[in-house]
């Protein structure tokens, strides 16, 4: 919970905009300044004070704990012109919020922390459990004193600026999940490559599943901050003693089928749970669904009756693959999600010409990889081949990436062994549509007319199957200098089913400052006007043209116009 706190009407009302775009975030505190900050300092994980900074400094310094658990703290002036984060930049994620306030309020953040002034990914912002001296380590890579990656469990990291080789004389960043303690300037981080499979009677008490769990992991000697969830049977997907240790553990319950575990080669299968839920094994074969190393077999509690079991199996470290879309080229269409993607990647895919587009968005020393024109397919299997090392890796690609873009040849070479997140994107068709009006507002169809990996013979037929089911048609690739009679023949065949006064909206760099956009009729259309970097957008039969702007209607409720 976010805690909002003002003290004047212009920070009333900066403070009432974050509480209506965050309803179920935000909770206001009214009263007194002092006792509205010590009320919500104690009961919320941040707080944003519409106050002076140094003001928010004495009333928090009283309360201040420990850095760990203190929440993070963000002042925005009375103009709205600055979000300063002063407290739990890291740890508090004050620092990130200064962003995303800023973002809703128009506000500049103002991040002093001395990773993000320069572009470092701080230790403790990685997503995992961070161990040591993160002090030290951190101020060795910003003054580029040798620090070493000791990597026990491959894991996607970000670009960090590692310049030893040799663990002995350097600070040290490793990546373990063993149940070691950190040494002398050296940063432990947790990654959760641990599974604990678990099995349970009926009323299993939550204390007696818990000490099964941390004998095996003791007698495994890894680490509980590096279990990534516990595995088990639908069957007993509502045990409360299972769900009682995984919210103690911090971490969710999977769960899997009788019949798909009883898919799982195990060596310790048992009568017992092949009667009572339908497999022979739960524990054992919930903790190696996935794959991986099995650490410790099936251990029984020590109850009498033993009421619980648990195997504990090691995953494979995965590298991560994002395919990221940028839009259609405006950077302020570029989604915030796509940016972090972008900041999180230590290998970079891409086309020569997005990647000028973002390359200001990169960490220091994010590994570029970019290729021209028609190199789509080996961009693809650079980019997966890149994952299955290890790396995080960003593919990123024009439009939605999944839009006649990078996303389909890549997800066509990536396997189970990597890690795959698609983030979505603003297509051309999309842009291009609304600064047409509102032309996709029913059914509607997009269609490239490059018959460079599509026969021309499977391109009309669609066309034809559009234009007979009256559907919108946005056009990609409508034209290039090779190819020049593709859309006249696509129009033509539209021509058919639709009258000559047909709206046809064409849009050149949808949202580029060199961007252009006009409304046309599909007999007003001449095609020596299009080229690549357009998209063409032909209304259905119900389309109309009004102050300018294309309409399709959505077919509840249409003021009839004479035609």
């Amino acid at each position: 919970m976010i805690g909002l706190i003002s003290a004047t009407a212009a920070g009333a009302a900066a403070r009432d905009r974050l509480a209506v775009a965050w309803p179920d975030r935000t909770r206001v505190y009214d009263g007194p300044v002092g006792d509205a900050v010590r009320r919500a300092f104690a009961e919320c994980e941040q707080l944003v004070c519409f106050l002076a900074t140094g003001a928010v400094v004495r009333l928090v310094a009283p309360l201040l704990g420990d850095k760990t658990s203190d929440p993070g703290v963000v002042c925005v002036d009375e103009g709205g012109r600055f979000a300063v984060p002063v407290l739990g930049g890291h740890g508090g994620g004050a620092n990130e919020l200064a962003l995303r306030v800023g973002e809703l309020l128009g506000a500049q953040p103002v991040v002093t922390t001395a990773t993000d002034a320069v572009g470092l990914p701080g230790l403790d912002t990685l997503g995992l459990p961070v161990e040591g001296d993160v002090a030290a380590v951190t101020r060795a890579l910003l003054d580029g004193e040798p620090v070493a990656l000791d990597a026990e469990v491959a894991w996607p990291l970000p670009p960090l600026p590692f310049t030893a080789s040799d663990t002995s004389d350097a600070y040290v960043v490793r990546v373990t999940d063993r149940a070691v303690a950190p040494g002398a300037r050296e940063v432990l981080l947790r990654p959760p490559s641990l599974v604990v499979g678990v099995g349970a009677s009926r009323g299993a008490p939550a204390e007696e599943v818990l000490e099964v769990i941390e004998g095996a992991l003791r007698e495994a000697r890894v680490s509980p901050r590096s279990v990534a969830s516990l595995a088990t049977v639908d069957a007993k997907a509502g045990e409360p003693g299972i769900l009682e240790a995984a919210a103690r553990l911090g971490v969710p319950v999977v769960t899997y089928s009788a019949e798909e575990l009883a898919a799982v080669q195990v060596p310790n299968p048992s009568d017992a749970p092949l009667a009572a839920v339908g497999t022979p094994s739960v524990a054992e074969a919930a903790a190696l669904r996935q794959g991986g190393e099995l650490l410790v077999p099936k251990r029984k509690s020590a109850g009498s009756p033993a009421m619980a079991t648990c195997a504990v199996v090691r995953r494979p470290g995965r590298g991560r693959l994002a395919v990221v879309g940028l839009g259609p080229g405006a950077r302020d269409l570029l989604t915030p999600r796509a940016k972090d993607e972008l900041r999180r990647a230590s290998v970079l895919v891409g086309l020569d010409q997005y990647v000028d587009q973002i390359r200001d968005l990169l960490r220091p020393g994010t590994r570029i990889l970019e290729s021209g024109l028609g190199a789509e397919e080996e961009r693809a299997r650079t980019a997966v081949a890149e994952a299955r090392k290890g790396h995080a890796v960003a593919l990123i690609g024009s439009g939605d990436a999944g839009v006649y873009a990078m996303a389909s040849p890549a997800l066509a070479e990536a396997c189970e062994d990597i890690e795959v997140v698609g983030v979505p994107g603003v297509t051309a068709a999309l842009a291009a549509a609304a600064l047409l009006g509102a032309p996709l507002g029913h059914d509607h169809v997009s269609i490239s007319l490059s018959d460079l990996h599509t026969p021309w013979e499977v391109i009309e037929r669609r066309v034809r199957a559009a234009a007979e089911a009256d559907l919108v048609v946005t056009f990609y690739n409508p034209r290039s200098r090779g190819r020049d009679w593709q859309l006249p023949k696509a129009l033509a065949i539209l021509a058919e089913h639709r009258e000559p006064g047909t709206p046809v909206g064409v849009v050149r760099n949808a949202s580029r400052p060199d961007g252009t956009a006009r409304v046309t009729t599909l007999a007003g259309l001449d095609p020596a006007t299009v080229d690549m970097m357009t998209v063409v957008t032909v209304g259905n039969t119900a389309t109309r043209t009004v102050a300018g702007r294309m309409v399709t209607p959505r077919g509840y409720r249409w003021q009839q116009e004479p035609k």
